[in-house]
């Protein structure tokens, strides 16, 4: 492992400090993808600047009705906080559909926002790798790429987004609260994940010197009919290969808003506004699921070994809108059956 120094920030302004002096230090809170990346050699920071003390681990209420997560409350924290298991049940059966309870444990909030691809060939130093090494080329278009994207993707990088609370997070219109040299700002949760394009090695669009401080959800009405259908190869501990995230108001038989997110299939969270304002007010019925899927759907291309990720796509969210409608979301199916 390569030499660095560590640290503890006492304060925000502290960490956005280190990070400012040194471009190749990196923050650590959980730990739980960084700590993997260096012992890989795939992650090779000169400094650690560990930010567990400082005061971003609250939940809170917001006078709107929404809810603001502390960047450094634990996975575990949100998912069986109350409040969001009440208002906010997605966040919670896409977080408890990740990971094993001891990684939720450590996991943060803002950690899961950073975690980096799960690419064979990203965690492999011995092959080129765009991401890792910027203009060295990409392994997984023409290899073993049955876990790659089939939408979004660039001639230099096929990989995708591996959280499930970032799919959840992006149906939920969530914003990304940040602080950084030049102050603090908000941003929307779909301008934070960047799709690869040329420049593959930049998962998102914070700026130099910048830290997530906090997540606000905005109240909604969604509680009532929402799923999070993760399909993937074993029912435990491991990664999507297709994820659906719904949420959606419903009245008298017909969609009154509709909220989509895809994981598994970019190298963000996949939504698609327009899709879903196209079905406002569309009877909720298989018909129109159906059109969802090929909508969301529409340009999605395998690369060879993950062809069926396209048909499986179309199947999953069809099943997601049913259960959604139905009011019956995945976890709690998944509860009956045990």
């Amino acid at each position: 492992m390569k030499p660095f120094s560590y640290t503890r920030a006492e304060t925000v302004g502290d960490a956005v400090a280190a990070l400012v002096a040194n471009p190749q230090a990196q923050l650590i809170a959980g730990g739980t993808n960084l700590v993997d990346l260096m012992k890989y050699d795939v992650a090779k920071p000169d400094a650690i600047v560990d930010i567990n003390r400082l005061p971003l681990k609250d939940i809170e209420d917001l006078p709107d009705g929404g809810i603001r997560i502390g960047a450094l409350a634990s996975n575990s924290a949100v998912a069986y906080d109350a409040r969001i298991k009440a208002r906010f049940p997605l966040l919670s059966s896409a977080i408890l559909a990740g990971a094993s309870p001891q990684l939720r444990n450590a996991a943060t909030t803002g950690g899961n926002l950073l975690q980096r691809t799960r690419c064979y060939y990203f965690y492999d130093p011995s092959t080129p790798c765009n991401k890792r090494e910027p203009g060295s080329g990409c392994s997984a278009i023409g290899g073993l790429n049955r876990i790659h994207a089939i939408l979004g993707a660039s001639d230099t990088c096929i990989a995708v987004h591996p959280s499930d609370m970032c799919v959840a997070l992006a149906a939920l219109d969530a914003v990304v609260e940040v602080e950084g040299p030049a102050g603090a700002r908000q941003i929307a949760f779909a301008e934070f994940h960047r799709l690869p394009g040329d420049e593959p090695e930049r998962d998102n669009t914070l700026a130099h010197g910048e830290i997530i401080t906090g997540i606000r959800l905005g109240s909604n009405h969604f509680a009532g009919h929402h799923t999070y259908l993760k399909l993937r190869d074993r029912l435990s501990y491991a990664f999507a290969l297709v994820s659906v995230a719904v949420a959606m108001e419903t009245a008298d038989g017909r969609i009154v808003e509709l909220r989509i997110a895809l994981g598994g299939v970019a190298h963000k969270p996949w939504r698609d506004p327009l899709a879903e304002a196209e079905f406002s007010g569309a009877q909720a019925d298989e018909a129109t699921f159906r059109r969802v899927a090929d909508r969301l759907l529409a340009g999605a291309t395998g690369q060879g070994d993950n062809d069926f990720k396209i048909p499986l796509a179309r199947k999953a969210i069809v099943r997601a809108l049913r259960q959604a409608t139905s009011g019956r979301p995945q976890d709690q199916a998944v509860k009956a059956i045990q």
